[in-house]
């Protein structure tokens, strides 16, 4: 195994903790133990930080394999589905929280879903591409 691929394996690891981290511990934590006034602005600092960095981490894999490696299809998708979700969960955040604000519980649930769907199949496509 390469040192690329094992920069890609890691990187993938760090992706799947953050993602885990901020589902199971910090967002259910959140609700828990902040009033509803508070939840808010705390949650919307949090998420699009949390979108950029995996973006960040999706192209530092994307570049490290094919510069320096000889990238793998799984790889390549993987970071491919790793930089396109957080694109896509990053830019709908303003939507997201505008929809909140506005009252629109159908919009801001559609764009909720859509970016939970998005960053679970972040989370699945980094747990198993090294399978492949």
């Amino acid at each position: 195994m390469s040192f690329t691929n094992e920069i890609s394996i890691l990187i993938s690891g760090v992706i799947c903790g953050m993602i885990l981290f901020q589902t199971v511990v910090v967002a259910p934590s959140v609700f828990k133990t902040m009033d509803e006034s508070s939840t808010g602005p705390f949650l919307r600092s949090v998420f699009p930080r949390l979108f950029l960095i995996i973006l960040t981490l999706g192209l530092l894999s994307v570049f490290l394999t094919t510069v320096f490696g000889s990238p793998s299809s799984a790889n390549i998708i993987t970071s491919g589905v790793t930089v396109l979700g957080m694109s896509i969960c990053y830019l709908i955040v303003p939507a997201t929280n505008r929809s909140k604000d506005d009252g629109n519980k159908i919009l801001f649930g559609r764009l909720h879903a859509l970016s939970v769907l998005l960053t679970m199949s972040v989370l699945i496509a980094n747990l198993i591409w090294i399978f492949f």
